[in-house]
């Protein structure tokens, strides 16, 4: 079993930036690719972007793309995903989210193996 636990949510202006934390935790956390995800009232959870276990290699929402980076940190357990010029659509609840494997080809969110509880962001206008 594979644990996350996400922070850094909160309420903020458009034009703010936040920065998200996920930490994970389990007998084995190795070669696993990691994503972030989240769900807005009324709608499906969507991806955001993901990063491969070397952390070499990210892929991003384009609805996201050139505002957020995502990274991981030197121990592998921890990814980061740091969020700049944020609008009001950015608005949901963000989810940590990992699956096995050393490389990363995007999928749904049913293609994941675990995730954490999930942490709320608000931008207001």
């Amino acid at each position: 079993q594979v644990q996350l636990v996400e922070s850094g949510g909160g309420l903020v202006q458009a034009g703010d930036s936040l920065r998200l934390s996920c930490v994970a935790s389990g007998r084995a956390f190795s070669a696993y690719a990691m994503a972030w995800f989240r769900q807005a009232p009324g709608k499906e959870r969507e991806f955001v972007a993901a990063v491969t276990w070397s952390g070499s290699s990210t892929d991003y929402a384009d609805s996201v793309k050139g505002r957020f980076t995502i990274s991981r940190g030197a121990t592998k357990n921890t990814m980061y995903l740091q969020m700049n010029s944020l609008k009001p659509e950015d608005t949901a609840v963000y989810y940590c989210a990992t699956r096995y494997g050393t490389t990363w080809q995007r999928v749904t969110a049913d293609g994941m193996e675990y995730w954490g509880k999930g942490t709320l962001i608000t931008v207001s206008s």
